[in-house]
């Protein structure tokens, strides 16, 4: 696909995704403060103070008791290298041509003007960008990008703040893959206390309860729980350094968490993420926010926050101070993931998601290298599958093909077990939001619509 030169209306989009309400808001301060953007790997809201039980992270509680919780913030895929290349850019993957999973490696593929990384804009603004690659002592980040395109130039300034002139405000962006499903998980993960005790947690009643699920989302809470540890060391080096106070700190997951029928899907526990911000002195400390978000609002917000006008074409929308414009909907993708080739979009509003499923031939368990050798629990439903054990909300994900369409009152039915698509009495609600799907498809010049010209497959996860 080659580099496009015209943005097919973009703008209209805000017109689209918003019925947007105007709401009274104090204007943000033009104070140029530090950025630092937190990615977590792979982690849905499981966290103490989204609700979860036994689960401690007594730091990022603490962070959303100084800031503002999200309780609705979405990414716009459920896989890292779509998901990123939407966050970098404030744009839908699937707008810019980036939206099969790690894609365009060795084509030469680079963004569609006018499309920017959003650090060249701030670099523009006079700040030092940075990948950081030790956030703190005992705290190794890797300098992941895993973007779907080409850079034009470095997008990064350097893997350290400190390496910034006196003086000069930053924007660094880090990651914690101890979260992400791996060899982590057998090692630091498991030496770090508390443990967790399997007979306590919580599953969705789409896995069964059987001991290896029980071990293995154990496992996932210890991972966030370390995780916590790390974010904690990381806000004490900016108290250490005396920058605290004038630096916004941002919390959030790259996509949901790393679980049969989460990541990769379009369900909650794929694109649903905590979000968490805090400006001491600025934002007020103990809000709670449940608009609609999406990641690239974040990307968007960060420029506002930087003294810098997000530029018209941005898919992403401000979503701190004066003016801002609430969401009705927020969107997402799914399209090719490793070897497995599949096409999946989803809107969602407050009380309804729908999916659209373009190759519902095809089951939801695909074969997947990654999956078969990762996920204890890939193997496990179809083992149990085979014996005639899963309860049928359980073997929803086992059938041998998907729906065409997929439809959830998530406040009746938050686990999206009980398919209302085909009901009469929801054919209105479903009629609508085909609608705005087929109105973003043609708006956004989703790139999904046509076929990926050559696959070259990464042999990482």
């Amino acid at each position: 696909m080659k580099k496009r030169s015209g943005f097919y209306g973009l703008l209209a989009l805000g017109l689209l995704l918003t019925s947007a309400t105007m709401v009274r808001e104090q204007p943000l301060p033009n104070l140029r403060p530090n950025i630092i953007w937190i990615l977590s790997e792979d982690i849905s809201t499981e966290l103490s103070c989204y609700g979860t039980p036994v689960v401690q992270t007594p730091v990022l509680d603490q962070l959303a008791k100084e800031g503002i919780r999200f309780t609705n913030a979405f990414t716009t895929a459920p896989v890292c290298s779509p998901s990123r290349s939407a966050i970098i850019t404030g744009m839908y993957q699937t707008s810019i041509g980036a939206h099969n999973h790690r894609s365009h490696r060795d084509d030469g593929y680079h963004l569609p003007a006018p499309v920017k990384p959003i650090t060249d804009y701030l670099r523009q603004a006079g700040y030092y960008t940075v990948n950081v690659k030790t956030a703190a002592p005992g705290v190794a980040t890797p300098t992941k990008t895993d973007f779907n395109f080409i850079p034009d130039h470095p997008v990064f300034d350097g893997t350290d703040w400190n390496q910034r002139k006196t003086g000069q405000p930053f924007f660094a962006q880090l990651t914690i893959d101890e979260t992400h499903r791996g060899k982590a998980w057998k090692t630091v993960v498991k030496a770090h206390e508390p443990r967790i005790n399997p007979d306590d947690v919580v599953l969705p009643p789409y896995y069964p309860d059987h001991p290896i699920a029980r071990a293995d989302w154990a496992t996932y809470l210890e991972s966030i729980q370390l995780m916590d540890s790390y974010v904690g060391k990381i806000l004490q080096r900016l108290k250490d350094e005396g920058i605290s106070e004038n630096t916004v700190v941002i919390f959030s997951g790259d996509n949901g968490r790393c679980h049969v029928r989460d990541k990769q899907f379009l369900y909650e526990g794929g694109i649903h993420v905590p979000l968490i911000i805090r400006w001491p002195g600025q934002l007020k400390a103990g809000q709670v926010n449940t608009d609609l978000v999406s990641a690239i609002d974040v990307s968007a917000t960060i420029l506002k926050l930087a003294g810098v006008e997000p530029p018209a074409y941005l898919d992403g929308r401000v979503m701190l101070g004066a003016g801002i414009k609430k969401r009705e909907y927020i969107v997402a993708a799914r399209d090719r993931m490793d070897e497995t080739v599949d096409k999946m979009r989803c809107i969602r509003d407050r009380q309804f998601k729908y999916i659209r499923n373009y190759l519902p031939e095809r089951p939801y368990m695909q074969p997947n290298k990654y999956k078969e050798t990762e996920y204890p629990m890939w193997n496990l439903l179809k083992e149990l599958n085979q014996q005639g054990k899963l309860t049928p909300a359980q073997a929803l994900f086992v059938a041998p093909t998907k729906p065409a369409e997929e439809l959830y009152d998530l406040k009746t039915d938050p686990h999206e077990l009980t398919n209302l698509a085909t009901l009469p009495r929801y054919r209105k609600t479903l009629g609508k939001m085909r609608t705005i799907l087929d109105s973003w498809v043609r708006t956004t010049n989703d790139q999904g619509q046509f076929p990926e010209r050559k696959i070259g497959l990464s042999p990482k996860p």
